[in-house]
């Protein structure tokens, strides 16, 4: 694989990933309580603040029916984090301020974000003060923490299992995916109508494609010029990635937003092939993957008990 298609998967591993998170934010911010979990309140400020974070992580947000599900979910998310905090108080489970700086640091470095400056830019343009931020990174960070602590050593992966994953998806040496993509740069310092002038041109692509135009057509009306990535190897992605990738049929897009812009992914088509990598080699990824989902499952149906001990009421 070229040196170019592995800093494009780097990048879209990242950005992928981000998108799973991706929430909106909003223009006007009205107070008022659309929760109470047992003495404490959320109030729509909050809630959105919530959404401002994970927007000014991944840059993108669904509109319409689709935000107000996801507004509705991320409402359950907050209870869940409100509860946690407070299970995570009662344990003694603290952060200190240098922990946050470090997560603060390590999410510009993964962003690819330069300076501070533009950093505080970013979250302006997101309706976010540093505080906010540095609050739901934290509060985050808790949670995760308290997962680790109430999860311990309940969960363990089997190299039985580990193998099982091997044979299916590497022994073999994978498939292989075509891909061809389409990059929509924001200009530097854009504004807020600027970008939206992006995602429009973005829509008014995958539309054309959604009418059967070729992505090339498309594209080429619009003055733009997709680039051929050519055949990518399943082993070279992360597993989860591999595994999104794997569900778009031929000829099928998905956008990617980012705080750099817009990139249009279509998958031309996949096939079967490629130089197999060995068990040693990916045995720890495919441990640390699986161990995480796991743990996710558990601390999920643990969260349950904590629903059922507290007094909620929801008013959203």
């Amino acid at each position: 694989m070229s040196k170019t298609k592995g800093r494009f998967l780097v990048a879209l591993v990242g950005v992928l990933f981000q998108l799973t998170l991706a929430g909106t934010g909003a223009a006007e911010v009205v107070d008022r309580i659309v929760a109470v979990v047992n003495n404490e309140i959320i109030t729509m400020s909050e809630l959105q603040n919530m959404a401002k974070t994970i927007e000014a992580q991944s840059g993108a947000g669904p509109k319409g029916q689709d935000e107000k599900k996801m507004l509705s979910e991320m409402l359950n998310a907050l209870i869940d984090r409100k509860l946690a905090k407070a299970e995570a108080k009662r344990r003694g489970i603290v952060l200190t301020e240098k922990e946050v700086n470090e997560a603060v640091a390590r999410f510009k470095q993964r962003s690819n974000i330069p300076d501070d400056e533009t950093f505080a830019k970013g979250l302006s343009q997101a309706g976010l003060s540093l505080k906010e931020f540095r609050q739901q990174l934290a509060d985050q960070m808790v949670q995760e923490r308290l997962m680790v602590v109430v999860v311990g050593t309940k969960v363990s992966i089997s190299d039985t299992e580990i193998r099982r994953v091997y044979d299916q998806r590497f022994k073999k040496g994978g498939s292989q995916v075509h891909l061809v993509t389409l990059r929509l740069p924001y200009p530097p310092g854009a504004t807020q109508v600027q970008q939206e002038e992006t995602k429009q041109k973005a829509e008014t692509i995958l539309n054309a494609v959604k009418r059967g135009e070729s992505f090339e057509e498309a594209a080429g009306k619009q003055s733009l010029t997709i680039s051929d990535e050519g055949f990518v190897s399943q082993n070279d992605l992360d597993p989860r990635l591999a595994e999104f990738l794997s569900k778009l049929k031929p000829k099928e897009m998905a956008p990617v937003v980012s705080q750099e812009g817009i990139q249009l992914i279509q998958v031309v088509g996949h096939r079967s092939g490629g130089e197999a990598r060995a068990f040693e080699e990916v045995a720890p990824e495919i441990r640390r993957v699986l161990h995480q989902q796991e743990m996710e499952k558990f601390f999920f149906e643990w969260a349950k008990t904590l629903r059922e001990k507290a007094h909620i009421k929801i008013m959203l």
